[in-house]
C-alpha cells in the first residue's frame, strides 16, 4: 500500500489590480526565513477548491472575493520530501479593493508588487510556484471555473 501522508491539495489565489499583485509575507516553516507567497493552503476535508482558495485568501488577506477562472494544476516536490499539487485561482479585479488586513496571525504583511518588483524585491518566494502562477496569469490560458466539476457523491450509479 502506497503511504500518502506526504501528499497534500493545496490552492493558490493570484489576485491582480492594476498590473500588481497581491503577496502575503511569512515565515517559511523548513527554514525559517521571511517568504513572499499568494495566499494560499491545504484544502480542508470538508470543502471543494472554490471553497478553500476563497477561505485561504479571505484568512490571509482580510479580502471577501470570488475567483474569475484558473490557471491549472502545479506541482512542488519539496525539500522535506512532501508532495504538494496546487490548484492556482485566478481574481482579476476591475476596481481597487476595499482596505484589507490579514486575519491569520501567521501573515506579517501584505504586499502589492508588479511582476518586476517582485522580482527585485529584497524577500525571496517561497517557491518556483509563485513565480510560474504569475507568469501564468501574464502569458498562459486562462481557463473556465466550469472546467472544474462539483463533487459529486459516491452513490453507484444505476444503469
Amino acid at each position: 500500500m502506497t503511504d500518502r501522508s506526504h501528499l497534500h491539495l493545496t490552492v493558490a489565489a493570484v489576485v491582480c489590480y492594476q498590473d500588481k499583485f497581491l503577496l502575503v509575507e511569512e515565515i517559511d516553516k523548513q527554514s525559517g526565513r521571511r517568504v513572499l507567497n499568494q495566499p494560499a493552503g491545504h484544502v480542508e476535508a470538508d470543502e471543494d477548491l472554490h471553497s478553500a482558495v476563497c477561505r485561504e485568501l479571505y484568512e490571509e488577506t482580510g479580502l471577501k472575493l470570488s475567483p474569475s477562472g484558473w490557471l491549472g494544476i502545479s506541482q512542488l516536490l519539496a525539500a522535506n520530501g512532501h508532495r504538494y499539487v496546487r490548484t492556482n485561482f485566478y481574481f482579476d479585479l476591475h476596481e481597487q479593493p476595499k482596505p484589507h488586513q490579514p486575519l491569520d496571525k501567521d501573515i506579517l504583511a501584505l504586499h502589492w508588487l508588479s511582476q518586476t518588483e517582485l522580482q527585485k524585491h529584497p524577500l525571496p518566494v517561497r517557491s518556483q510556484l509563485v513565480l510560474d502562477a504569475i507568469n501564468d496569469f501574464l502569458h498562459g490560458p486562462k481557463l473556465a471555473l466550469s472546467l472544474i466539476k462539483s463533487p459529486v457523491s459516491a452513490v453507484p450509479v444505476q444503469k
